[in-house]
C-alpha cells in the first residue's frame, strides 16, 4: 500500500511539475531555426512571422506561428512562397505584416539586391487571413531601388496613431521613412513632392521597428554584423515618426552565458496586462554556423522616465499570458 502511495504521489509530482513547466514558453520558443521575428497581435492571439533561416537560394518560404497564451505555438507552413510571387528567387527575408479594412497584408524583401540593375526589393501580399492563403498584391516590387543609399531590405510597417500607415525600411547602415498610400500599392509624397525621407541615426546598420509609448515614439534598429557576436539593438525616441533620433543605446547584446548574436527584433504589446514583449534572434553559443539563429522571446521593461531597461536574455522566456 505504501509503494502504491509512493508511486502515485511521484506521478502527482510528475504531472505537476510538466504542467509548472507549461507556464513558462522557454526560449528558443520556435522549434528550427528562424531568425528576424516580425511579433505581432490580431485579435486574441499572438503571432510571429520569421524569416526561414538558411542559405539563400533555399530561402524562398515563410512559415508564421500563433498562438493563445505565448506557450503553445502552432506552425502555418508556407504562408507565401516563390510559386505566388514569381519575381522572387531567393533571399525571402523579414516579413512586416499589418491588417488593414479586414486584409492582412504580408510585407517582404526578395532577391537581396545589390544595385538598381538587380531585379528584387520589397514586395507586398495579401491575404484574408493572418495564415494566408497570400496573393502578390503588385506583380512586381513596391521598392526595387535604392534610395539615400537604403539597400531595400528590413521593411517594418508603422501605424500612426492618426491612422497614417509608414513603411521604415533599409539595409547598408542607411534607413528611410515613407507614407503608403490607402492600397498599399504605392507613396504619397510630402509637401516638396519628396516620397523618401532619411532617418538613419547613429550606429543603425539593419532591421528597423517603431512604436509608440506614452505619446513618445522609440525607434529601434540592429547594430553590427548578423554573423557576428557583436549584433545587437539599439535605440532612440523623437516626439514624430520622422524624428530627429538620437541614439540613446543598447538594450540587447550577447550574453556570454546564454547566446550570442542577438538582434534583428521586433515588440509585442498586451495592453490588458500592459506587458511588453521582445521577440528576437539569436545564436546558440555551441553554434557556429551564419544561419542557426533561434527565434526567442523575453520581456522589456522602461523605467521611469520611459526609457528602456536593458533587457536579460533568459533560457525560461516568458510566463502564460492571454490576449
Amino acid at each position: 500500500m505504501k509503494y502504491i502511495s509512493g508511486l502515485i504521489c511521484g506521478l502527482c509530482l510528475l504531472m505537476f511539475g510538466a504542467e509548472a513547466q507549461k507556464q513558462f514558453a522557454g526560449n528558443p520558443v520556435l522549434k528550427g531555426w528562424y531568425a528576424d521575428p516580425e511579433a505581432v497581435v490580431f485579435g486574441k492571439q499572438y503571432w510571429i512571422f520569421p524569416t526561414y533561416s538558411d542559405k539563400y537560394e533555399k530561402q524562398v518560404f515563410f512559415d508564421a506561428f500563433s498562438s493563445k497564451d505565448l506557450i503553445q505555438w502552432n506552425k502555418h507552413e508556407h504562408i507565401l512562397d516563390t510559386s505566388v510571387i514569381r519575381w522572387a528567387h531567393r533571399a525571402m527575408w523579414a516579413p512586416a505584416v499589418v491588417k488593414k479594412d479586414d486584409k492582412y497584408y504580408f510585407f517582404f524583401a526578395a532577391n537581396d539586391i545589390q544595385n538598381n540593375q538587380e531585379y528584387g526589393g520589397i514586395g507586398v501580399a495579401v491575404a484574408d487571413k493572418p495564415e494566408g492563403p497570400y496573393k502578390d498584391h503588385l506583380g512586381k516590387p513596391l521598392i526595387s531601388q535604392f534610395y539615400n543609399g537604403a539597400q531595400p531590405i528590413d521593411q517594418f510597417v508603422f501605424k500612426d496613431p492618426g491612422g497614417k500607415y509608414y513603411i521604415i525600411y533599409g539595409g547598408w547602415q542607411h534607413c528611410n521613412i515613407a507614407q503608403l498610400n490607402d492600397s498599399f500599392t504605392g507613396f504619397v509624397p510630402d509637401s516638396s513632392g519628396n516620397i523618401f525621407k532619411e532617418i538613419t541615426p547613429k550606429g543603425y546598420v539593419e532591421g528597423p521597428f517603431m512604436f509608440v509609448r506614452n505619446n513618445k515614439y522609440y525607434f529601434m534598429w540592429s547594430e553590427g554584423g548578423w554573423t557576428g557576436p557583436d549584433y545587437s539593438v539599439a535605440y532612440a525616441m523623437a516626439d514624430n515618426p520622422f524624428g530627429p533620433y538620437e541614439r540613446i543605446g543598447k538594450i540587447l547584446e550577447q550574453d556570454a552565458t546564454v547566446a550570442r548574436g542577438a538582434g534583428h527584433h521586433s515588440i509585442m504589446h498586451n495592453p490588458k496586462t500592459d506587458a511588453w514583449y521582445i521577440v528576437y534572434h539569436r545564436r546558440p553559443l555551441n553554434e557556429t554556423a551564419a544561419n542557426n539563429r533561434a527565434t526567442c522571446i523575453d520581456r522589456m521593461y522602461f523605467d521611469k522616465d520611459g526609457k528602456i531597461l536593458p533587457v536579460k536574455q533568459t533560457f525560461t522566456g516568458v510566463a502564460k499570458q492571454r490576449l
